[in-house]
């Protein structure tokens, strides 16, 4: 809902989540709302998706699985899913966690053939890196640097550089690399932080609040952040 009211308010910004947890839902229900989404933002999605977590609180406080091989099966099944439904064909499946029986979702998504789909994981982890070597783009979290710190350039340069030789049958195809955290309010000192992090390979700056402020819920901030602009580097 809050992505619809974005993207009626605007009309450039690329719009989506970081990220959707595929295993949570219903890969129909959420193809819907992304085919819809699509539609009405005029092909601005970028659908972003990963296992879930933390895994208690998302899962077992609901009854559900919390066996991390069965998330990845569900999320890579899920996937595949959500890319034949949006292409508005019909769609027939058996799998080990789905079944599809003849099934048509449109209407197709505006993007052909489907919205970029960027895959979260935390570095150093490799299945998910591989996972998002299959796709558009990885949105990586790291094991030595907390939510709103930048991660450090030699650990994003060896993630890129890993992700790039499991490219094996789609090196020629863009690929994003989307790290973030929070950036300076000087120009730069922005550009000092985040030149080195694109050379070594990134490509998207991710704008973050650090998980032990107090400003993290609050609108104030984050509105204060929006108005003075992206860093340029």
């Amino acid at each position: 809902m809050l992505l619809t009211a974005a993207a009626l308010a605007t009309s450039r910004l690329r719009l989506g989540t970081l990220v959707a947890a595929v295993a949570r839902r219903r890969p129909e229900q959420l193809a819907r709302q992304v085919a819809t989404l699509d539609s009405l933002s005029g092909g601005r999605v970028i659908f972003s998706a990963g296992l879930g977590g933390p895994i208690d609180g998302d899962f077992a406080s609901f009854g559900e699985t919390t066996d991390p091989v069965v998330l990845a099966e569900r999320l890579d099944e899920g996937l595949d899913l959500l890319q034949r439904y949006w292409s508005g064909e019909p769609v027939n499946h058996r799998g080990r966690h789905y079944y599809v029986d003849d099934v048509t979702l449109l209407p197709a998504s505006v993007q052909r053939p489907r919205p970029p789909v960027w895959i979260g994981g935390v570095w150093p982890n490799r299945p998910p890196m591989r996972r998002a070597a299959r796709w558009d783009g990885v949105v990586p979290l790291f094991k030595t640097a907390g939510h709103g710190h930048p991660p450090r350039v030699d650990e994003v340069r060896e993630l890129v550089g890993y992700v790039h030789r499991h490219r094996t049958d789609r090196r020629a195809d863009p690929f994003e690399i989307v790290v973030g955290g929070v950036s300076p309010g000087d120009p730069a000192a922005a550009r000092d932080l985040i030149g080195p992090l694109a050379e070594a390979g990134a490509t998207w700056w991710d704008e973050r609040l650090l998980q032990t402020s107090d400003d993290l819920h609050r609108l104030g901030p984050v509105l204060d952040r929006v108005e003075q602009g992206p860093p340029v580097w």
